[in-house]
C-alpha cells in the first residue's frame, strides 16, 4: 500500500522533503505517525508527545483533504493511494 505523505511549513524543514511515498501494510492516522516519527527523529520531536505516545496537537492532520476530526480521528483507516498533509499550527498571542 502506498501513501503520499505531504509536510507543510516547519514540519517540512523536520522531514527535510515535501514529499514522502510511503509504502505501509495499513493501519491507522496513528500508527503513522509512530512509523514516521521512527523513521525521522527530527519529526518524532515535532509530532510525537513522548509520553503518552500519541501525536500532539500542534498539527492539523489531513487525509484526502479532510482534517481528521471530521473522519475518525487518530483512528482514521488509511487505504491505497491516501494522501496525508501533515500542517503545523502556529499559535500566538
Amino acid at each position: 500500500m502506498a501513501l503520499k505523505l505531504k509536510f507543510l511549513g516547519s514540519l517540512r524543514q523536520a522531514c527535510g522533503k515535501e514529499t514522502l511515498i510511503l509504502d505501509s501494510a495499513g493501519g491507522s492516522i496513528l500508527d503513522l505517525v509512530k512509523t514516521i516519527s521512527k523513521k525521522t527523529p527530527e519529526l518524532r520531536r515535532n509530532l510525537l508527545d513522548e509520553h503518552l505516545q500519541e501525536p500532539k496537537p500542534n498539527a492539523l492532520i489531513l487525509v484526502n483533504g479532510k482534517e481528521i476530526s471530521v473522519l475518525e480521528g487518530l483512528a482514521t483507516k488509511l487505504k491505497d493511494g491516501d494522501e496525508v498533509v501533515f500542517v503545523p499550527v502556529v499559535h500566538g498571542g
